[in-house]
């Protein structure tokens, strides 16, 4: 619950409550197909109410039954691969989310080289570089 009121969004509250949303989906769908039942019956034509009932209403709670568990499962992998991700690049000695700076090169380069600041833009100049001069008019 603290989660909620973390205001660095350094975790995600998603995938804690993804059970309690679909179970909620679930209830209100029921609810739904109940009152359609009901209102179909109502409307005084049993035709209609047995077709709500047997074909129409399922039919409904079902395809959108579906389309909830579809988008809660692409939410939570999608959570589920950036939280992966953070862990591989805290891993390889870089700066997961919420990390301040560049990632630097860990003590685990597989070169055996020192950690080292990135160059800005990736670019460092040779030694002894020395840049042209204009001339002057």
């Amino acid at each position: 619950m603290q989660n909620l009121f973390d205001l660095s969004f350094t975790k995600f509250v998603s995938p804690a409550i993804a059970k309690v949303v679909y179970i909620l989906i679930m209830i209100g769908l029921g609810l739904m197909y109940i009152i359609f039942v009901v209102a179909a019956f109502a409307s005084r034509q049993p035709v209609l109410g047995f077709l709500v009932l047997i074909v129409i209403g399922p039919l409904f709670v079902l395809i959108y039954l579906a389309l909830a568990r579809i988008g809660l499962e692409s939410l939570i992998a999608g959570i589920r691969t950036a939280e992966n991700t953070a862990e591989l690049v805290r891993l390889q000695g870089g700066i997961s989310a919420g990390g301040q700076g560049y990632p630097t090169v860990g003590p685990q380069d597989p070169y055996g080289r020192a950690p080292q600041a990135p160059q800005p833009y990736g670019y460092t100049p040779p030694k002894g570089y020395e840049p042209p001069t204009t001339p002057s008019s």
